[in-house]
């Protein structure tokens, strides 16, 4: 019985990750982006939205989980972190499986995995796709998010596998330092060479 490839794919933040994906949905891969289904969970009638009030009470409103309110609950507290991972983990991975179902059919798919390696997800996938650029552009791209800071970014580069390491440990890289076109390229390229090593799937 075969299964579809499963591609992780990763890369610290500013490094276009999303758009990568978005470039692989756009080319008829399917994609889980677990990032989305939090947010979901999360959301106004999320499946999570009660459990976290919960947990963590007054975190809730109208809109679902305020991300402002969690966030200082949580925010630099790896105790009450995890008490929220506990509750959250589960509820994607079984999202995760129900995706897989879906798309048993497919020969390729990809789980668009923002903390792969910090989580240790790396394994549950066949090959690791990592998103980078240079440092410069990198940096650019976060501060001029809204509401970000410099020792917001400091906390956030802290708290993820470094870029040089992510990169050491991928099975293949994308670089989008380079223009759209250039990395749209180089992802058409990668599906291409992924479905031609596993034009059915992979064997479970």
């Amino acid at each position: 019985m075969t299964r579809p490839l499963i591609v992780g794919l990763t890369g610290s933040i500013g490094m276009g990750k999303s758009t990568v994906a978005a470039m692989f949905e756009a080319a008829g891969v399917p994609v889980f982006d677990a990032d989305a289904e939090v947010r979901a969970l999360q959301g106004p009638g999320g499946e999570l939205v009660p459990a976290i009030e919960q947990a963590f009470p007054g975190s809730t409103d109208a809109d679902g989980v305020s991300r402002e309110k969690l966030g200082a609950l949580v925010f630099g507290n790896p105790a009450e972190l995890a008490r929220l991972e506990a509750l959250v983990h589960p509820a994607v991975a079984a999202r995760r499986e129900a995706f897989l179902i879906e798309q048993a059919g497919a020969p390729l798919v990809v789980f668009d995995i923002p903390l792969l390696f910090e989580k240790g997800g790396a394994g549950m996938v066949d090959s690791v796709v990592v998103v980078s650029a240079p440092p410069q552009a990198q940096r650019q791209r976060v501060l001029a998010r809204p509401g970000m800071t410099e020792e917001k970014f400091a906390h956030i580069l802290e708290l993820q596998t470094p870029d040089s390491e992510k990169r050491a440990r991928a099975d293949h890289v994308i670089d989008t330092g380079s223009t759209l076109a250039q990395t749209e390229d180089a992802v058409r390229g990668l599906i291409a060479e992924l479905r031609g090593k596993h034009p059915d799937g992979a064997a479970s």
